[in-house]
């Protein structure tokens, strides 16, 4: 059985009479990427608060491991364990990105000439060794989220939060970043990240939990969560109208528009399915000039599960 990075049962959370996190469960396998979705206010945030030992988790919550070891009787242990990246940057812009570095070598209390070799090594695997010298305030968002995340890995932990990591970066600078995280999971790292953008879940995570009202709505692998919202469905397109009456015969299940010769059938898009309705064209000896896949997306699903209802919208695969 997979090692579990993060393991909480009943995780509770409440502000007074606000309910932030109603008794959700979290299962993260080590090396993995999960990401936590939600609208704002969701309890994200809090999730990851509590998971990192910067606040305690509420009255009624179960037990949290965290890199195997409990988060109520050896916090020390986790926070040895554990990065985290929040937010808002904790790069201090008034020195430069190596001298942020080391201070973070120093409060790992490594010796001086591990620090350095630490910081200098970083500073290279993020493309940042031509800016070390420099005013971290100088940097670009982008160049400031990488620092941030160099700083985090100084201790060399083997579970990483990012909460919201590549919010207000440009296009460019957020691919980079999913390289960055693809790299650390690639070395073993468990990753769990929060985030805005619906495609970097898509992108990144190896498993995906929707947090609405303070409970888990949904949870799987992002196929598994799109195949939950309907709408999918295959178009078979003809340029020849005997194939396509000859098709519509075979597939009697399907919808027929005979001005655009065209043909439509409800389908989840995977493998299985498509491999039998194409099967099915073979069986009768016809070929469709075009197919495509229309399937569900995580916006979809993100509005399904959290409202409120909004006209579905697919993305398209011709093949």
């Amino acid at each position: 059985m997979t090692n579990l990075a993060i393991a909480a049962n009943g995780l509770h959370k409440s502000y007074g009479d606000k309910t932030v996190l109603d008794g959700i469960d979290l299962r993260v396998p080590e090396g993995t990427v999960f990401s936590l979705l939600g609208p704002n206010g969701a309890g994200k945030t809090t999730a990851v608060k509590i998971l990192s030992t910067l606040i305690p988790p509420g009255p009624g919550s179960g037990q949290i491991r965290i890199g195997g070891h409990d988060l109520a009787t050896a916090p020390q242990a986790v926070r040895a364990s554990i990065g985290v990246t929040g937010q808002f940057s904790a790069v201090d812009g008034l020195i430069t990105g190596e001298e942020n570095m080391l201070l973070m070598a120093d409060l790992h209390r490594l010796p001086k000439t591990e620090g350095r070799r630490v910081a200098a090594e970083l500073l290279e695997r993020f493309d940042l060794t031509d800016a070390a010298k420099k005013p971290a305030s100088a940097y670009s968002g982008g160049m400031k989220r990488r620092l941030d995340i160099a700083m985090t890995l100084v201790g060399d932990p083997r579970i990483i939060f990012l909460d919201e990591p590549t919010t207000g970066l440009d296009p460019r600078s957020r691919h980079t970043m999913w390289g960055i995280i693809r790299e650390l999971v690639t070395g073993g790292v468990t990753v769990f990240l929060t985030t805005q953008y619906l495609e970097e879940a898509d992108q990144l995570a190896d498993r995906i939990a929707v947090l609405n009202n303070g409970r888990i709505a949904a949870e799987g692998t992002a196929d598994e969560l799109k195949r939950l919202v309907p709408g999918g469905h295959v178009r078979l397109r003809f340029t020849d109208p005997t194939a396509y009456r000859s098709a519509a015969s075979a597939l009697h299940d399907a919808t027929t528009d005979d001005e655009a010769l065209a043909l439509q059938i409800l389908s989840d898009g995977s493998q299985r399915d498509l491999r039998t309705i194409l099967d099915r064209l073979d069986t009768a000896g016809i070929q469709a000039d075009e197919l495509t896949v229309h399937t569900p997306d995580l916006d979809d699903v993100f509005f399904a599960l959290t409202g409120p209802t909004v006209p579905a919208q697919t993305k398209e695969t011709t093949r």
